[in-house]
Parts: C-alpha cells; structure tokens; sequence
C-alpha cells in the first residue's frame, strides 16, 4: 500500500533525507551534511499526510551531529504558514532525536529553528534601501555568484564611528538575521531617540547575510565550498572564502569602531557575548568598553545575561582565525561575537515558542542601548 505521507525539502533551506516513511508513527530521516563538509545539524522539511494522526518522526544520525549536546532540552519548531513558529515535543534518545506531534492540518514544516529565506533576506535589504538614510554597497559575490550586499545606514555625511554587524556566517543560525531585522527596525524609527541620535553620530555598515550560498543550500556551518568562515579571518582567499574578503576589504576603506558579528549556540541556553580577552592588543581601555556594554544590556534587557557564556580563551590565545578577534586585534575597537540559543532562554522561557524570530528582533532593537553607552563614553573618545 502506498504511503499517504510525504516529506520534501526541495526548497530554499530544505535539508533532510528520508529512509522510511510508511507510516505517521514510523517516519525515519536523516540529517544531511552540510556541503562539502562533515557538519550536519540544520534540518527543515515539509510533512504532508499526516493530519490529526500521532507522527514519529526519529531522525537517526542525530548522535552525528556537530554539537550533539545541543540536542539535550531541545524542542524542534514547526510552522503551518512558515510565518509562526511554535515548539513541538522533541527528546534525545539512544542517539536518536525524536520529534512526536500530532499536526492540525495536512501541511506541515519543521525545522532546527525559524529559518529566514533567502528571498526574505531580498525582500530586506530592498525594504532597507526604501529609506532615505540607507544605501546598498555590493561587496562582492560568493562562489557561486550569489550578492554580498552590504547597508550603510546614517544620517551623517561628516566624521562618524564606524559600527560594523555581520550575521549568519554559519547560516543555519537564522536567528541572527532575525536579530538584524529588528535592529534595522529600531534604526529606522524617526521617532527613537537613541536610534536619531546614534545616525546622527555614527555609520552602521550591515551585513544581514554573511554566507547566502550556504543559507540556500541549507547548511549549519559553512559556505558552498565546505568553509567555516568563522575560522577564515587570518587569511581568507577569493577561491575559498570570498565572503570574508570581501567584507575584510571594504573595513580597510572605513575602518571600524564597533564590531558585533552575531551568531546562534547550539547547546547555551541563553543570550551572551565573547569579546576579545586573549588578544594581543586587549588592554583596560577595550575591557572598559566590554564591561560598559554588557552591563547596560543587562539593564535594559531581562532576555541577556553575562553569567553564563564561554570560558576565556575557549578558542585558543589570540585566535585571529576569529572574526570577533581579527576584528578587535586589527582595529583595536570594541569587538564582541553575541549569541542566541536554538534552545529556549532558560532565564525567561516560553513554552510555546521557545526563544523565536521576535524576541530575536527585540534584542536587536534593544542592543541600541549598550552601543550608544559605549559610543557616548570617554572610553571610545579617548583615541578619536
């Protein structure tokens, strides 16, 4: 007998293999790798067939995974729309990620989180560039020609600090252009005062998609030539890693005061940052800074926290391979990598959705608070 389920993810940021999907309580998948490479974690799909039926849905090379411990408390997203996401019972058993859920209709997706397409990510950067105080700089292209566009938003044709946010080198972590939707958001606001006054005094030069080839193909980590461009900063080349390079020449032309390269951790289940301890340049005025912007965050927003977060030095000393720490090191500026969990925020859960697209977007919006603390203080005018 032919089964009535079907699952596909032919389409933009699809990712999954099947082995067996004969019945709804016995659907077996595999995650694919991600291309040319040995990472594999993001999934996404469609399940049609399914309705009002129990589906088990055991995905069996999940132990394979590159951070399986993020696998521990997670709960996968599903979406009848793909506008609303909302958790679906997941748990991580002998190996196996196993998702249950009894869908409502007949069509459905589940994903590893929220994914942002890259029609989205078109659909932004053409609704940025509506407003009169930004313009778009094409950069370059990646391997497989896709733009590496760039927004530069201000309202200043003078002297300004140069603040630079790039997101989504490793694509599959879309909570980060979320986040960058929603600091564009904020920025745009005529009405915000910390956004006008920041415009008025500064440059924003914002990379909403640092790796559009690998969102595409629907990656976790790397671009299409199998490259982790979070370990390509020291030396990046055109053949392997022209998304890097091409942002590394343009930073040449403006140079850079703040750098916010923004990210998803797979297993914390908390927002955090990672600045620049270990770097040669690292000295009390850049700690200064650090300690300014993360306790004004703190202040303004429940959703962040400092408690919990890596280990300095968790990379290795002077890790320039690094964005956040090539960037620091070579502008010795205020440089920090934030992250966002593919879990829920354990400090202020949400059972329904978990951490999701919205709350990404208000921390996007509110991380104006901190920038403009540093921007404002001694310590950032003490070399201008």
């Amino acid at each position: 007998m032919t089964s009535r389920i079907k699952i596909s993810s032919a389409f933009d940021g699809g990712n999954i293999s099947v082995i067996e999907a004969s019945e709804p309580d016995n659907i077996r998948v595999k995650i694919p790798n991600d291309t040319n490479s040995k990472f594999l974690q993001w999934f996404y799909f469609r399940l049609q067939g399914g309705m009002g039926e129990q589906c088990v849905i055991q995905f069996e090379n999940a132990s394979n995974a590159a951070y399986p411990d993020g696998w521990v408390d997670y709960q996968a997203v599903a979406s009848y729309d793909r506008e609303y996401w909302f958790r679906v019972p997941t748990e991580y058993v002998d190996g196996k990620l196993v998702i249950t859920h009894q869908p409502e209709q007949d069509s459905v997706y589940y994903a590893y989180f929220a994914p942002y397409s890259y029609e989205r990510h078109l659909d932004m950067i053409s609704w940025a560039a509506s407003h009169e105080d930004c313009i778009t700089d094409h950069l370059g292209e990646t391997a497989e020609g896709r733009d590496i566009t760039l927004l530069e938003v201000s309202k200043t044709q003078g002297l300004a600090k140069n603040i630079w946010i790039i997101a989504r080198q490793h694509p599959g972590e879309t909570m980060a252009e979320w986040f960058v939707e929603g600091l564009l958001e904020r920025l745009f606001d005529e009405s915000h005062p910390i956004a006008r006054s920041l415009l008025n005094q500064c440059r924003f030069y914002v990379v909403p998609n640092m790796n559009p080839d690998g969102a595409v193909h629907g990656n976790l980590r790397v671009n299409s030539k199998g490259v982790n461009l979070n370990r390509e900063w020291k030396n990046p080349t055109q053949e392997f890693s022209p998304e890097v390079l091409a942002v590394q020449k343009k930073m040449a032309e403006t140079g850079v005061d703040m750098f916010l390269d923004i990210h998803g951790d797979e297993a914390l289940p908390v927002n955090f940052v990672d600045g620049c301890q270990g770097v040669p340049s690292f000295d009390a005025r850049m700690e200064a800074m650090e300690t300014l912007f993360k306790d004004m965050f703190v202040a303004v927003s429940p959703d962040f926290q400092t408690e919990v977060g890596y280990t300095p030095d968790q990379f290795g000393e002077a890790n320039l391979t690094v964005a956040t720490k090539w960037v620091g090191e070579t502008y010795n500026c205020l440089s920090f990598t934030l992250e966002m969990p593919f879990k829920d925020n354990k400090n202020l859960p949400d059972e329904i959705v978990g951490w999701s697209p919205e709350r990404a977007k208000i921390l996007g919006a509110d991380i104006l608070y901190p920038i403009y603390q540093v921007i404002m203080s001694p310590h950032m005018k003490a070399d201008d």
